[in-house]
């Protein structure tokens, strides 16, 4: 089984940018998922409907900034945005 850093190293179709979101949703939803909390029980929380919370977790769509930060306060935690220069 591959990692999603071995598999993130292969993908060359998707901007940057979107990888970034990605990434950070992979790490909020495995720590949803090592906390035990269900995805309904999560969607509660942070008002959202159990099937649009699993439609952002399949990556059917990248969510928005508004609603990764969303997420990651249901899990007590914040998105921090750094500008930096390449």
């Amino acid at each position: 089984m591959s990692t999603w850093d071995e598999v993130k190293g292969k993908i060359d179709s998707i901007p940057d940018e979107a990888l970034t979101i990605i990434d950070a949703l992979t790490e909020l939803e495995a720590e949803r998922i090592r906390r035990g909390i269900s995805q309904k029980q999560f969607a509660e929380t942070i008002g959202m409907k159990q099937p649009q919370l699993a439609k952002i977790e399949r990556l059917d769509s990248v969510p928005s900034l508004t609603t990764l930060s969303r997420y990651a306060k249901g899990l007590g935690k914040e998105i921090r945005l750094s500008i930096v220069t390449r």
